[in-house]
């Protein structure tokens, strides 16, 4: 059995990864950077990729990494849900990573690890493991076709392209890539074309694809936590201090009843999405089914965690300058990444071989 807690190593990784987002990522900055034209924050990268190693967490030391596991890079995720910081630590450390190694590639692990480059998976954000349909096509080096919303696609540096044959890598500048409406800001999307831009093989078949795919949903239940915990937090902290007919809204009973119920389906989040990256850390055969139950039970958790923080908010709640939209909107984006609910409730029904109603 898998051991859920958190180690002393992962606290403290917590503590650093905190302060720094804290300092640097308040939600008012966060917000902020929603009405800008950068795909993502910089400095905040640079911060938290290269001053604090994070970016390298799962690549081997050999490599330029760390030499640590998905564990460390799942509570990393966990604070940056946390924070709904606007950084492609789950697109390029997580998604493209887990690619990179399935595929043995050593070239491009290095420069994602020190934070220098980002590289992107070109799948649709929706793309469900297991169910990727390849868009583009290559012929004497040469690639063409068209990818739709591809989350970070305007941060990107490279984009890694499945393709019928395999996987590759394509220098961003080569591809043609426009902005879509988003309705997370702090993780936007984009179109993304090639028109005989030069790639280069770095696996055959789809197997490195699923692999990537199959880690970022049992990974991405980690920064649905982070972000549920959050809501709770703030919401808790709110009707303490929010007066109605004088007493504290909190001590209504119909409200306790509510951020109780919170609390029990937060916990059990924490467990499935403990459980989910403790077989993606160690290579589990069950980690098909640990990520599903993941995915299927955590995008819930955190979008009803997020409707509760916006009305429990009151009229502040629904308002530009309250901090709840910004969580409401990432848990609605997080629900269809990798797959909704009902795509992986469907998965675990075959993985579990139980019959279709």
């Amino acid at each position: 059995m898998s051991d859920l807690l958190y180690s002393e190593i992962e606290n403290d990784l917590r503590a650093g990864v905190r302060e720094l987002l804290d300092d640097k990522a308040p939600w008012t900055g966060v917000l902020a950077g929603t009405e800008k034209d950068e795909p993502y924050d910089a400095a905040l990268w640079q911060a938290v990729a290269g001053q604090l190693g994070c970016a390298g967490l799962p690549v081997p030391e050999e490599l330029g990494g760390a030499g640590a596991t998905w564990r460390e890079t799942a509570v990393v995720l966990e604070e940056l849900g946390r924070a709904v910081a606007p950084v492609p630590f789950l697109t390029s450390s997580v998604v493209a990573t887990a690619a990179l190694l399935a595929a043995g590639e050593r070239e491009l692990l290095g420069s994602l690890a020190a934070g220098e480059r980002i590289a992107v998976l070109a799948v649709p954000f929706a793309t469900p493991p297991g169910d990727v349909a390849p868009t583009a096509q290559v012929s004497d080096g040469k690639l063409t076709g068209e990818v739709a919303g591809v989350a970070d696609g305007l941060a990107a540096d490279v984009l890694l392209v499945p393709t019928a044959d395999g996987l590759y890598a394509v220098d961003a500048a080569d591809a043609a890539r426009t902005a879509v409406t988003s309705l997370d800001m702090t993780r936007r999307l984009a179109d993304v074309a090639f028109s005989g831009a030069p790639a280069r093989r770095v696996a055959e078949g789809g197997e490195a694809v699923r692999t990537a795919l199959l880690t970022g949903a049992a990974l991405l239940a980690s920064e649905q936590l982070g972000l549920a915990q959050r809501c709770l937090d703030d919401t808790v902290a709110y009707v303490k201090t929010r007066y109605q007919f004088g007493r504290p809204v909190g001590s209504y009973q119909g409200l306790k009843h509510r951020l109780a119920d919170l609390w029990t389906s937060i916990t059990q989040a924490r467990a499935v999405a403990r459980y989910a990256v403790s077989c993606a850390a160690s290579g589990d055969a069950d980690l098909p089914v640990a990520a599903a139950v993941a995915q299927a039970h955590c995008s819930a958790v955190a979008l009803k965690a997020a409707e509760e923080c916006v009305q429990m908010h009151g009229g502040i709640g629904f308002t530009w300058e309250n901090s709840s939209h910004l969580f409401l909107k990432r848990a609605k984006a997080d629900a269809i990444a990798l797959g909704t609910a009902d795509r992986h409730r469907a998965a675990l029904a075959t993985l579990a071989d139980l019959p279709s109603a």
